[in-house]
């Protein structure tokens, strides 16, 4: 979740945008505070993970941050849910390094969600203060 080809603190909103979409509190309030700590400002992370109505499209993100919230969430849907169109709306805007790394977060954030909220997992306390 470090930095890579991606962001670090982008990696971290988009495992909330999908832990919003499995709508685990734990997963939301965990990677609001690591994309807080990694460098995501206060007005993106509040545009993601309170409800599964993310306002992310309103939000001030990129039009190619956009695309990747997009592509999460259709991802949630499932893997056949990445059309052609799709595949090809998110290729204008990331590089084929950039498009795994969204991928595996994306995809491992649809595990972390349902083993915590499954698990009952509590919202950890977290420190007031980054």
């Amino acid at each position: 979740m470090g930095e890579g080809a991606l962001a670090g603190w982008y990696k971290e909103l988009i495992a909330t945008r999908v832990a919003s979409l499995n709508e685990c509190d734990y997963c939301i309030s965990a990677h609001h505070y690591l994309a807080l700590q990694r460098g995501a400002t206060p007005e993106q992370v509040a545009s993601l993970g309170e409800t599964s109505e993310d306002t992310f499209e309103t939000g001030p993100f990129t039009e190619k941050e956009k695309a990747g919230f997009r592509y999460a969430g259709l991802l949630h849907i499932s893997g056949h849910a990445i059309t052609d169109a799709a595949f090809a709306a998110l290729s204008q805007h990331f590089n084929t390094q950039e498009i795994i790394e969204l991928t595996a977060v994306a995809a491992a954030f649809e595990f972390f969600p349902r083993f915590n909220s499954a698990l009952h997992i509590p919202v950890t306390p977290l420190p007031e203060k980054i």
